[in-house]
C-alpha cells in the first residue's frame, strides 16, 4: 500500500509513540489528524497539536490539528468532520491515546479508575465507531491499536488491576472488531512494544531516567505500525502483535538502533 494521499487519524499524537508513527506515515506522503488535548506547551511532558502538525509538515505529510478530548463524543465528532471536509475520507486509525495509572486497588482513587476506563476503553470505542461509516469507503482501511497481548498470568493483575483490565479491554475491542468488521475489508489489529519505550509517561509516572535509558525510542513501534498499515487489509487482521515480531517478518533482526543508550539492557514492558 501507498499512503500518498491516505488519511490517518491518531489520537494522542502530540508526542511519544503517536507523535512518532505520525511522522513515520507523513514521511510516505500520508494525511495525518492530530486528534489530541495539548494546545498549550507542558514543561513536562512537551509538544502540542500544532508543534507536531509543524514536525509533521517538515517530514513531508499534510496536517490537521483538531483538539480533542476522546471522552467527549461531540469533539470526536469534531474530528471527523473536519477531517472529511479536509481530506475527504479516512483510511487509517491509530488508536493511541491512554491514561495509565499502576496502582493496587487500594491506592486507585475513583477519579483515575474512571479516567483510564473513559481514555483506554470508551474513548478508544467511540472513537473507532465514528470512524467506520468512513473507513467503510476506504480501499485498504486499517485500525491499529496500541494494546497489549491478552496475558493472564495473575503477575500482570496483582499491582495494577485497574490499569490492566483497561488495556486488555482495548486489545478484546481488537478482537471483536477484526471479526465484526472483516465484511467490510476494514482490518483491526493491535500493537504492542516488548520493552519499555520512552516517553513521557516513562521518564515523569514509572521510571524516570534510569528506566528511560534501558528503553528503545518510539521510533521502533512507528516502523512497525507501518509494516502493519501497508498490508492489505483482508490478509492482515485480528493480531495482537508485539513490536519485534513484526520486525521480524520484514526481516529486520538488528534492533540496536533503537536503544536510548547503545548495548544497554533493554526492560522488559508490561504484559510481554
Amino acid at each position: 500500500m501507498s499512503f500518498t494521499n491516505k488519511t490517518a487519524i491518531i489520537t494522542g499524537a502530540t508526542r511519544g509513540i503517536g507523535k512518532a508513527i505520525a511522522l513515520r506515515l507523513a514521511k510516505e506522503g500520508a494525511n495525518i489528524v492530530i486528534a489530541a488535548k495539548s494546545v498549550e506547551e507542558n514543561a513536562k511532558l512537551g509538544g502540542t497539536i500544532f508543534s507536531a502538525a509543524a514536525e509533521i509538515e517538515a517530514a513531508g505529510g499534510k496536517a490537521l490539528a483538531v483538539q480533542c478530548d476522546i471522552r467527549f463524543e461531540d469533539q470526536v465528532q469534531n474530528v471527523i468532520d473536519k477531517t472529511v471536509a479536509t481530506f475527504g475520507g479516512i483510511d487509517i486509525l491509530v488508536n493511541n491515546a491512554s491514561a495509565i495509572s499502576l496502582t493496587t486497588t487500594e491506592q486507585t482513587e475513583p477519579k483515575r479508575f474512571d479516567l483510564m476506563h473513559d481514555i483506554n476503553v470508551r474513548g478508544t470505542f467511540f472513537v473507532t465507531k465514528a470512524c467506520i461509516p468512513h473507513l467503510k469507503k476506504s480501499a485498504n482501511p486499517h485500525i491499529l491499536t496500541l494494546s497489549p497481548p491478552i496475558n493472564l498470568d495473575p503477575k500482570w493483575f496483582e499491582k495494577h488491576v485497574a490499569y490492566t483490565i483497561t488495556k486488555y479491554n482495548m486489545s478484546m475491542m481488537t478482537i471483536g472488531w477484526a471479526k465484526e468488521l472483516a465484511k467490510d475489508r476494514i482490518a483491526a489489529n493491535a500493537l504492542w512494544p516488548r520493552t519499555t519505550i520512552d516517553t513521557a509517561a516513562v521518564r515523569n509516572l514509572l521510571g524516570g531516567a534510569m528506566l528511560a535509558n534501558m528503553s528503545r525510542t518510539p521510533d521502533i513501534l512507528a516502523d512497525a505500525a507501518y509494516y502493519i498499515l501497508r498490508q492489505t487489509s483482508t490478509s492482515c487482521t485480528g493480531n495482537l502483535f508485539i513490536d519485534e515480531q513484526v520486525l521480524a517478518k520484514e526481516g529486520i533482526t538488528d534492533l540496536s538502533t533503537y536503544s536510548v543508550v547503545p548495548g544497554a539492557q533493554l526492560y522488559n514492558d508490561l504484559f510481554v
